[in-house]
């Protein structure tokens, strides 16, 4: 067994491990946190067949932004996990059928599949100008094919995603009465004598003790 074999088995074992633990575990966060190992791994498989852009792609789509935001929103959201235990029996055995019908479709399709492959080509060796052979990249033919024969629907699919995210913004944006927003620019241009301002007042002696008569506190006392 080879390098490439062991590492293959390593990714393949940690992988079905993580994907395990995403359904079984208690916790949403440790979930989400072994789906994020589970993108991981696959990555490392991508590397191993040569497809370093899908590798690349999905550690930092995947790894990078929507499993961060999936954590963040459920460790956010302060899920009830007793509550959701309570039900799980009751649902077990609805799901059971659906994981033995697409365990059933997954085995049809990977054993057809994997019949019907045929065996790898050898890639053709590029040479350069000077006559010396440059190693092929995936990543840069993948390049090559977006920007020259499917440029058309690259800039569509661009145009797409812009609209959607000032769509969004556009939705979130709006101007609340009971916001206390305050402009940037009026901070920006308060002076300190807007601030604080200094007043002149005169020096006063305290007021000398007022002694009553004597008659007038012994009419008291009576």
């Amino acid at each position: 067994m080879d390098v490439t074999t062991g590492f293959f088995y390593l990714f393949s074992v940690v992988l079905l491990y993580a994907a395990f633990r995403v359904v079984t575990a208690p916790n949403p966060v440790h979930a989400v946190l072994h789906l994020m190992l589970a993108f991981s791994q696959a990555a490392g498989i991508w590397l191993l067949l040569k497809a370093e852009f899908l590798a690349i792609v999905l550690v930092m789509v995947y790894l990078g932004a929507v499993m961060v935001l999936f954590l963040f929103v459920v460790m956010m959201l302060d899920i009830r996990i007793d509550q959701l235990r309570k039900s799980f029996w009751k649902n077990f055995p609805l799901a059971a059928v659906i994981f033995a019908i697409v365990a059933f479709e997954m085995g049809v399709v990977l054993i057809g599949g994997f019949s019907a492959i045929d065996a790898p080509k050898a890639i053709p060796a590029v040479v350069d100008a000077a006559g010396k052979v440059v190693p092929y990249s995936n990543v840069k033919a993948l390049g090559t094919m977006l920007y020259t024969e499917y440029l058309f629907p690259v800039q569509v699919a661009a145009v797409i995603l812009l609209v959607a995210m000032i769509a969004a913004i556009a939705l979130t944006l709006r101007h609340r009465k009971d916001s206390k927003a305050i402009d940037a620019s009026l901070q920006v241009r308060v002076r300190a004598s807007d601030r604080l301002q200094l007043v002149k007042v005169q020096a006063s002696k305290p007021a000398a003790p007022v002694v009553q008569p004597a008659a007038e506190v012994e009419e008291k006392k009576v």
